[in-house]
C-alpha cells in the first residue's frame, strides 16, 4: 500500500504560535490551582515529602506512570524510532523491562524498610552518618544528570513550537521551565506534585492514544503497512533491521550492551521513582501501585513503536533532523501532520506538562535528600524540628532549580532518551548495588557501602566525562574540544560491574561487623512489612 505523503513545512508551526501558547498557559493555570489547593494541607514533614501517605494504590500508581513516562519517553524514543528504527525501539524495550526489574526486586521492600527517602533504607543497619551522606550525594547526582535531559527536552519542544532557533532564545525557554518547576515545587510539596503527574500521566497516555489509533487508520490498521510506509519514506530498508543506530562496529556493540544494562538495572535505584512508594499508607497500597503502574506503562511503550514509525512514514527522518529541537521533534511534528495545529497544541502542551511534572518531581526528592539525609540527620543530628526540615528543604528546591537550569543550557540539543540514559547509569552504579547488598546480604558492612556508592558514582560521571558524550564527536556537548579516551557513550557496562565488585570488596576487608539484630530487624520488616507502618507513620 502506497500512500502519497504531505511534507510537514517547519515553518508553517509559526503560524500556531499564540494557540500553543494559549494552551500551555490554560494547563499551568489548571495545575498551579490544584497545586495551591493540595498545598494548604502541608503541616508535617510527611505530608510536604510523602503527601501525608495519603493517596490510593491506583492513584500512587497512576502518579509513578506520570513520573517515569519522562520527555525521554515521548520525545526522545518517539524521535529515536522515526530515525534509527528498531534500535531506537529498544530504548522501549529497556525502560519498560527495567520499570518490570524494580518492581519485582526492589521496590515493596523499600517501602516496608524507609520512611522518606533511599537513605532511610541503606542506614537502617549500617552507620548513619556516612551512609546518609554518601546516598544523598548519590541521589542529587542521579537527580541533576535527569533534570539535565528534561530541561534540554523542555528547550526542544518550545523552540520548536515557537520557531525559535537561536541559543539565546531557547535558554530563555530553560529558564522559564525551571522557574515554574521552582514554583510548583515550593507551593505545593509532594501532594501538589503528585497530583500535576496524575493529570499529565492521563493526558500524556490518552494523547499517545489517539495518535496511535489515528496513525494506524491511515495504513487501514496494518502494521506491516506502516513499516512499510515507514521504509518508502525514508528509502532506507535497514530501518526494521538492528544495527542502524548500534552494530555497525564492536565499539558500537559493546555500547549497545552498555545502554541495556543502564536501562534494565538503573531504573530499580532511581530516587525519584522509589520515592513515590512512600507516599501511599500501606504495603498493600504500595503493591495496588505497582500493578496499576506496570498496565500503564506498558501500553504507552507500545504506542511508541506507532508513533515513531509513524514520525518516520508520514513526517520524514531529513524533516525531523532539520527542525528546531532535531530529533526530539518527531512526535509533534507528527501531531502536527495528523491534527494540524489544535492536535500539536494539546500534544505540546501534554509533552510539556510532562517535563514540569518530572522535574517536580526530581527536585522535590533531590530536596528532601538534602534536607532529611543531610541536614537534619547529619548537620544537625537528628535534633531538627519538622518545620526547620521542611524550610531547609524549600530553599534547596531554588539552589537545585538554579543549577538544573544552567544545566539544561548547557546540555541543549542533546538526545534526550540519550540523556536519560546516563542518568540510569548513574543511578545503577551508585546506588543499585548497596541497595540489593543491604536488602539480600547480611554480612555487608559500611565500608562496602561506601566504596561501593562513591567508587560507582565517581567511575560513572568520570567515564561520561571522558566520552564520545561530552567531547570528541560533532553530537558532542564541547563539540571543538576532544579528550574522549573512552570510547563507549555509556559507562554502565564497567560501571555497575566494578560498583557490585567494590561493595563486595569492601565488606570482605572490613573487620569490623555490623548489628546483628539491626539486620535482623531490617530482614523481617522488609519481607513483612511487619513494624513499617508505625516508624512511616511519625
Amino acid at each position: 500500500m502506497t500512500l502519497m505523503v504531505p511534507a510537514v513545512n517547519v515553518a508553517d508551526l509559526k503560524d500556531t504560535t499564540l494557540l500553543n501558547m494559549g494552551i500551555f498557559a490554560l494547563f499551568v493555570a489548571i495545575t498551579m490551582v490544584i497545586v495551591i489547593r493540595a498545598s494548604r494541607n502541608n503541616k508535617t514533614a510527611a505530608d510536604y515529602y510523602a503527601a501525608g501517605r495519603s493517596f490510593t494504590g491506583p492513584q500512587n500508581g497512576t502518579a509513578i506512570a506520570g513520573d517515569y513516562l519522562s520527555a525521554a519517553s515521548f520525545l526522545g524514543i518517539t524521535g529515536a524510532i522515526a530515525i534509527n528504527g528498531y534500535d531506537g525501539f529498544m530504548y522501549s524495550i529497556g525502560f519498560l523491562v527495567a520499570w518490570l526489574v524494580a518492581l519485582l526486586l526492589v521496590a515493596e521492600l523499600l517501602r516496608n524498610t524507609g520512611k522518606f527517602t533511599m537513605a532511610d533504607v541503606l542506614s537502617f543497619r549500617l552507620k548513619q552518618r556516612p551512609v546518609r551522606i554518601a546516598a544523598a550525594i548519590s541521589t542529587l547526582a542521579v537527580c541533576f544528570f535527569y533534570l539535565l535531559a528534561q530541561m534540554a527536552g523542555a528547550g526542544s519542544l518550545i523552540s520548536l513550537l515557537l520557531g525559535i532557533s537561536d541559543w539565546g532564545g531557547q535558554a530563555l525557554v530553560i529558564i522559564v521551565v525551571g522557574a515554574l518547576m521552582i514554583m510548583y515545587v515550593l507551593i505545593g510539596g509532594m501532594k501538589g506534585t503528585t497530583w500535576v503527574q496524575i493529570i499529565k500521566a492521563m493526558l500524556l497516555i490518552a494523547g499517545a492514544a489517539v495518535m496511535t489509533f489515528w496513525v494506524l487508520a491511515i495504513y487501514g490498521f496494518n502494521l506491516s503497512d506502516l513499516l512499510g510506509g515507514a521504509v518508502e519514506t525514508s528509502g532506507n530498508p535497514n530501518l526494521l533491521n538492528p544495527g542502524l543506530q548500534y552494530g555497525k562496529t564492536e565499539t558500537s556493540k559493546v555500547d549497545f550492551l552498555s545502554l541495556g544494562l543502564a536501562l534494565v538495572l538503573g531504573t530499580a535505584a532511581l530516587p525519584h521513582v522509589l520515592m513515590r512508594f512512600y507516599t501511599v499508607p500501606t504495603a498493600k497500597e504500595a503493591r495496588k501501585s505497582v500493578v496499576w503502574s506496570i498496565w500503564l506503562i506498558g501500553i504507552f511503550y507500545l504506542f511508541t513503536l506507532v508513533l515513531g514509525y509513524g514520525a518516520a512514514a508520514l513526517v520524514g527522518a531529513d524533516t525531523i533532523k532539520a527542525a528546531p529541537g532535531g530529533v526530539n521533534s518527531a512526535a509533534p511534528l507528527l501531531a502536527f501532520h495528523l491534527g494540524g495545529p489544535l492536535l500539536l497544541g494539546f500534544i505540546s502542551a501534554v509533552a510539556f506538562a510532562t517535563i514540569l511534572a518530572v522535574v517536580a518531581g526530581l527536585t522535590i526528592t533531590a530536596a528532601a535528600s538534602f534536607a532529611h539525609d543531610i541536614y537534619a540527620s547529619v548537620i544537625a543530628k537528628g535534633k531538627a524540628d519538622a518545620a526547620t526540615e521542611v524550610k531547609v528543604a524549600r530553599r534547596t528546591v531554588v539552589v537545585i532549580g538554579l543549577l538544573a537550569i544552567a544545566g539544561g543550557i548547557f546540555a541543549n540539543g542533546q538526545n534526550v532518551a540519550f540523556l536519560v540514559a546516563l542518568a540510569f547509569a548513574v543511578a545503577a552504579s551508585a546506588n543499585l548495588p548497596t541497595i540489593l547488598y543491604s536488602l539480600f546480604w547480611r554480612r555487608f558492612t559500611t565500608q562496602g557501602a561506601l566504596w561501593s556508592m562513591y567508587g560507582g558514582l565517581s567511575a560513572a560521571i568520570i567515564l561520561i566525562a571522558l566520552s564520545p558524550v561530552v567531547s570528541g564527536a560533532k553530537t558532542s556537548m564541547i563539540p571543538g574540544a576532544n579528550f574522549a579516551i573512552f570510547p563507549l557513550s555509556n559507562p554502565g557496562i564497567v560501571s555497575i560491574p566494578l560498583a557490585f565488585f567494590l561493595g563486595w570488596l569492601g565488606t570482605v576487608l572490613d573487620k569490623r561487623k555490623e548489628d546483628a539484630t539491626k539486620q535482623a530487624e531490617m530482614e523481617v520488616r522488609s519481607l513483612t512489612g511487619v513494624g513499617a507502618e508505625k516508624a512511616t507513620n511519625h
